[in-house]
């Protein structure tokens, strides 16, 4: 098998991970990643972005958050998987 580098694959090796990715924060912010597939999840107070973070679907395995998302978050969300990747937007 060709990876899409164009390298070899070892068919027989681990598949590559799956799962989908979610932006959540402020509506403005997120909005766009909804056009490269994300599922946005608009959450314009701390208590809505705790909320959204917790009813989050199990199979979201790259959480991209609004810097006023993480610090609703913080220091660490407290529910949902914990082998999530998050991801900060810049300010």
């Amino acid at each position: 098998m060709t990876a899409a580098d164009g390298t070899a694959r070892d068919p027989t090796g681990p598949a590559p991970p799956t799962g989908r990715v979610a932006a959540l924060g402020d509506p403005l912010r997120v909005q766009g990643f909804g056009l490269a597939g994300a599922v946005v999840v608009a959450a314009a107070t701390p208590e809505a972005t705790r909320s959204a973070w917790g009813d989050l679907s199990p199979d979201v395995v790259l959480v991209i958050l609004t810097p006023a998302a993480a610090r609703a978050l913080a220091p660490h969300p407290t529910d949902g998987p914990h082998d999530r990747l998050i991801v900060v937007m810049p300010e």
